[in-house]
């Protein structure tokens, strides 16, 4: 049928490029939303709102991921069922997803709102940059249920293999948010308040167009307004996947956040720069990430259908193609980092900063993607709380006490000691999460 994808069958590396591959671009063109922001009040209106934006990324991620991890949940059901043909069960964890993301929107804003000056305290943001990021802030969380929205929305298409479609809807809503940006910031002077607002209406717009796709849909995916409800044995199951998979993710941001609070320590144009190369290493993670969220979505749906060896099969294959792309982006980054980073600041300074950290992340970036591949991989076939408990420990803890030890001595007191953290967290964990694979594989059991 047009826009789905059988994954339960056919050529797996053929069918793991149709579907990653828009998904790369969709991952790209949310990501450009940010980067529209940084570059625009880099330029535009100076480093401290360059650094009050970037400094907010790892709150927002924190807040968003809970529920990023729920949205995965909804994927990863729907798959289920799609692949083993249940369109009765399909259809009402299209309903409950869809009430589940503005319940969560809801939340989400009530949160953010209420916890954005609290938070930045605490991540030791500098006086000259907090009352800047406080009111981003607080203009992103206003319209964060838009983004909740279209990310459920879209977790439902991928998983009957629709990548291309929320492309397109995200390729329009980023033309949109970049000439907002110029006009706001640049004509109107709103700095970034200026940037939030348009990524909020771009995201608005997005979020409604999904949903009209949903409802036009003739499937097992069509969206009822009227029918919106939370079945509650749906519900378990979105939360079984989904809560671990969400737990997960917001214990990387409050590594991440340890992690910037410890880049503060170091002043305004050292967060700029780090915020700037943070930017950038996103591209790279997306590319890898496009193909970790194929993987997640081909083993759902096999799953659904009884097929094991194509399980196996989509591991090697998936863990090869991530390497390749992580290892050959991440040196890229690194050859041309000096000019990529001059698109965001023209302080040589920052752009020295960002190099720093860029040299250590890009080049050894392929870990974290096979990292995040095992992870989905594993979580693919039902299994969600332990990977969860495998990147806590590896990533998170491990990042916590090293800042928390090693880092607080004067003599590595530096930021190589940060980005250091990285790395070696990603190898510690990519082996524990093959090894968690051999145990659970063997013994899985597909009717």
């Amino acid at each position: 049928m047009k826009n789905q994808l059988d994954m339960t069958k056919g050529p797996i590396f053929k069918e793991l490029i149709i579907f990653s591959v828009p998904l790369i671009l969709s991952g790209v063109l949310q990501l450009l939303f940010n980067a529209a922001d940084v570059i625009v009040v880099g330029r535009f209106a100076g480093d401290n709102s360059l650094a009050a934006v970037g400094s907010t990324s790892s709150f927002i991620n924190l807040m968003l991921n809970l529920f990023i991890g729920l949205s995965i949940g909804s994927s990863v059901v729907s798959a289920n069922y799609f692949g083993a043909g249940k369109i009765r069960e399909l259809r009402n964890t299209v309903h409950t997803s869809m009430l589940l993301s503005i319940y969560s929107g809801i939340g989400l804003t009530i949160l953010g709102v209420i916890f954005a000056r609290p938070i930045l305290h605490l991540m030791q943001a500098p006086e000259e940059v907090l009352v800047l990021a406080v009111l981003y802030l607080r203009i992103y969380f206003a319209g964060i249920s838009a983004t909740v929205i279209f990310n459920f929305g879209s977790a439902l298409l991928r998983a009957k293999g629709d990548t291309k479609r929320p492309l397109y809807i995200l390729m329009v809503a980023g033309v949109i948010n970049v000439i907002l940006n110029l006009i706001f910031v640049i004509f109107f002077r709103m700095d970034v308040a200026g940037v939030a607002l348009a990524t909020v209406i771009s995201q608005i717009f997005a979020a409604a167009f999904v949903v009209v796709l949903l409802m036009r849909e003739e499937d097992g995916f069509k969206l009822e307004l009227r029918k919106l409800k939370i079945h509650k044995y749906i519900l378990i199951h979105i939360i079984k996947i989904g809560v671990p998979a969400g737990f997960q993710g917001m214990m990387f941001s409050i590594s991440n956040m340890v992690i910037q609070s410890s880049v503060n320590s170091f002043g305004p144009v050292v967060i700029a720069g780090s915020s700037a190369g943070i930017n950038i290493e996103g591209f790279v993670y997306l590319a890898m990430n496009g193909f970790s969220q194929g993987a997640l979505t081909f083993v759902s749906q096999n799953m659904g259908a009884g097929q094991k060896d194509r399980i196996k099969k989509l591991m090697f294959i998936s863990l090869l193609t991530v390497l390749v792309v992580g290892e050959g982006l991440g040196f890229l980054v690194v050859i041309f980092a000096r000019q990529i980073l001059g698109i965001y600041s023209k302080n040589p300074l920052v752009i020295a900063a960002g190099i720093r950290r860029l040299s250590i992340i890009c080049s050894t970036y392929a870990l974290c993607g096979i990292m995040d591949t095992m992870s989905n991989i594993i979580r693919g076939i039902g299994h969600s709380l332990l990977p969860m408990v495998v990147c806590i420990a590896g990533v998170c803890v491990f990042r916590i006490v090293w800042l928390s030890t090693l880092f607080q001595t004067v003599r590595f007191h530096t930021e190589f000691i940060i980005f250091v953290s990285y790395p070696i967290s990603w190898i510690i964990t990519f082996i524990a999460h093959c090894i968690c694979f051999a145990i659970v594989f063997k013994k899985l059991e597909i009717r």
